[in-house]
Order: structure tokens, then sequence, then C-alpha cells
């Protein structure tokens, strides 16, 4: 405890303990070391190097969670398309056919059965062809 006079009043004050932030900085840098591992050469094992890295990398993620979607409905697309056409529909047709006829199925289920159900997928077809 330690007292000082500041004008008229007399305070007592406490010694505050040190703090040392070694731990916590030790801590915070290997946790990101060990989320670069697997990154190449100084990426995975220089601290600076790693975290422009590891941002770099979220951000990219975080991009591509987004574009992996128009990739695949595109995917879908494609596969529908060729699938039609072996009926002689081409693609526009087959969908404003299946708005018509009310079918409520999405494109990766119609790729799928094209593929995996062609006998299916043929009915389906017809249907559209027919409305």
């Amino acid at each position: 405890m330690q007292t000082c006079v500041t004008g008229y009043r007399l305070q007592v004050t406490q010694k505050m303990t040190r703090i040392k932030r070694g731990l916590a900085a030790h801590k915070r840098r290997k946790h990101l070391l060990k989320e670069t591992k697997g990154f190449t050469f100084g990426r995975s094992k220089k601290y600076r190097a790693a975290k422009q890295a590891y941002l770099k990398a979220g951000t990219y993620a975080y991009r591509d969670r987004r574009a992996r979607k128009r990739e695949f409905r595109r995917l879908w697309i494609i596969r529908l398309n060729a699938a039609c056409r072996e009926f002689g529909l081409p693609y526009n047709q087959f969908i404003a056919g299946l708005k018509k006829a009310k079918i409520e199925l999405n494109r990766k289920i119609l790729a799928d059965l094209a593929i995996l159900h062609p006998e299916t997928f043929a009915k389906i077809v017809e249907m559209t062809k027919k409305s």
C-alpha cells in the first residue's frame, strides 16, 4: 500500500501487479501457425507471411463458396441441355415445358435423373413435349 498526498486529500493506492503479455502472444502465434499448416514455404513457418496467407485464404474461401454454387448450376444446365437434345428438345424449350406442365423439379434433381435414371427422365421430357 502506498499513500500519496494530493492537495489536501490523502489517497491510499495499491500497486498493480505487472502484466506480462508474452504468453498470450505466443498462444496467438502458435494458433495461427497451426491454422496455416500445409501452406507452402514460409507461409506456414514465418508468422508475418503466415498471417497474410491466412487472411488471403479466408478471402478466397468466402468468395469461392459463392462461386461454387454458380459453377454447379452451370454444370447441371450443360448436362440437362445434352440430355434434352437426345430427345430433340433444346434446353430452353424443356424448361418452358416444365413450367407449363407445373413440374417443380430443380435443375440438380433433373440432371441426376438424366444420368442415373434415363427412363424416368424420358417420361419427364415426354410430359414437357405434350404441354
